[in-house]
């Protein structure tokens, strides 16, 4: 056993978001802040110098989002240890996280209380995961996953493309388009595009930030 106090390290592109999450844990006994960043490239930089214990981390960013700096990280360092901090519950943000290696989910409404002994668990080895996203995690696995060209099909559709300007864009048929089109309506549980754009949006499989201005 050691008195040491935990070394860990936020992650986060909201300026007052990341300075009160720091400010919170300066107050925290047997916690330690050794460093900060605003985007995953600047992250992946001061990690490898610092090396905290915990890193707490968003996973939208611009950039470089969390999910590629926690599998950059745990290649080079498997024993690092990441948590979660996310305003979104989205099956599919909670599944790419935990698959990453992160070893807790925390939603930002969390309490300090939950924050601080999550921080604790996570050092002592153990993951955390709240029932509320549990449950979530558990409907991500028992469905089937897009295949590539599927989620391609998918992410056109949120964009708002039709079935010939899907079958352009990939240099498919429209033929072929439908048949994707069928298919990734039956593993997201929906009967029509609509649908399958929102549920794409809300369970976090095609991000917000993946979504195509339209040009002025």
């Amino acid at each position: 056993m050691t008195n040491e106090a935990i070394r860990v390290m936020v992650v986060e592109d909201h300026n007052v978001v990341r300075q009160g999450l720091v400010a919170l844990l300066k107050l925290a006994k047997g916690v330690e802040v050794v460093g900060e960043a605003a985007d995953g490239h600047e992250a992946i930089t001061k990690i490898r110098k610092l090396k905290p214990a915990i890193i707490l981390i968003d996973l939208r960013m611009p950039g470089l989002g969390g999910v590629e700096v926690i599998q950059r990280i745990r290649m080079e360092a498997p024993q690092t240890r990441f948590i979660v901090l996310s305003t979104y519950d989205g099956d599919e943000d909670i599944y790419r996280a935990l698959k990453a290696g992160a070893k807790a989910y925390l939603l930002k409404g969390m309490t300090s209380d939950d924050l601080i002994s999550t921080i604790h668990a996570v050092h002592a080895g153990k993951s955390h995961i709240p029932p509320a996203i549990a449950e979530k995690l558990a409907e991500r696995m028992s469905t089937e996953e897009l295949t590539p060209r599927e989620l391609a099909v998918l992410v056109e559709i949120v964009n708002g493309k039709s079935n010939k300007e899907i079958a352009a864009a990939l240099d498919v048929s429209e033929a072929t388009v439908k048949t994707h089109i069928n298919s990734l309506l039956g593993k997201l549980g929906v009967s029509d595009r609509t649908q399958a754009a929102t549920a794409a949006i809300q369970r976090g499989i095609v991000p917000l930030e993946s979504l195509r201005k339209p040009k002025p």
